[in-house]
């Protein structure tokens, strides 16, 4: 059996993120069967019985997820000249009026807070933003397969063999898409339901069957649903609500 790097081993089992990982050993807080390690890049057994320390527990539990419905016109991530990065819209006056959770808002909730996958400028809907590692891999991890379900209207004509195509058989950046759940909800706009998100995935897959996206909105995300959340407004991920 061979060894495999510590952090790596805490990712692939759901403990955390590679990053926290390596700040968590340094910082003494993960145990190995019983012993503390402190040394990045420590090797050990996948038997190996892994646990955190209390700290590292509780730094966890005070880590906020925020269920964001994005608005047309700003950008997940990194913020582009001329354009703002979705988070600039959580504050104290954006929240949701029915938000249930208890949590009493705090500026320290932005620090670190990043987007767990894309939802593209001129596209709106359900935007996921979280300072816990663990639910970022959950979401946006190479072996992710939660769902994310779109409501997409278009122009033009779609074949029935084009509309097979779109679920199972077409390949962006030279490989092959995973299986998709496509189907008309109305006379112009298709449900899209995807378990991974390339870059501008669905507007790039309905120009392959000659489609024009005019409009698209994420509506779902595992088992978290947009709702009645309003455009613009944001709401904690409550602890009861998992993806």
């Amino acid at each position: 059996m061979e060894k495999i790097r510590l952090s790596k081993l805490m990712s692939a089992q759901g403990l955390c993120s590679r990053r926290e990982a390596d700040s968590y050993i340094e910082r003494g807080w993960v145990f190995v069967d019983g012993e503390r390690i402190t040394e990045l890049g420590t090797k050990i057994y996948p038997v190996q019985k892994i646990k955190l320390d209390k700290a590292a527990q509780a730094q966890q539990l005070g880590r906020v997820t925020i269920l964001l419905n994005k608005p047309i016109g700003y950008v997940s991530g990194q913020p582009e000249p001329g354009y703002q990065p979705a988070v600039a819209l959580i504050n104290q006056e954006s929240r949701f009026h029915g938000d249930q959770s208890p949590q009493q808002f705090s500026p320290m909730h932005l620090k670190g807070l990043a987007p767990a996958g894309r939802l593209d400028i001129d596209s709106q809907g359900l935007l996921v933003l979280t300072q816990d590692g663990r639910i970022a891999k959950q979401l946006i991890g190479a072996d992710s397969e939660v769902e994310k379900e779109y409501l997409v209207r278009v122009q033009g004509t779609l074949s029935q063999q084009q509309l097979d195509l779109l679920n199972h058989g077409l390949s962006l950046d030279g490989e092959a898409l995973k299986h998709a759940q496509v189907s008309w909800q109305n006379q112009d706009q298709l449900r899209f339901i995807l378990r991974e998100g390339k870059k501008r995935q669905i507007r790039r897959m309905c120009e392959l069957v000659g489609l024009k996206v005019t409009g698209l909105k994420r509506i779902r995300i595992g088992q978290i649903k947009l709702g009645d959340l309003s455009v613009g407004k944001w709401r904690y991920l409550r602890d009861n609500e998992e993806f």
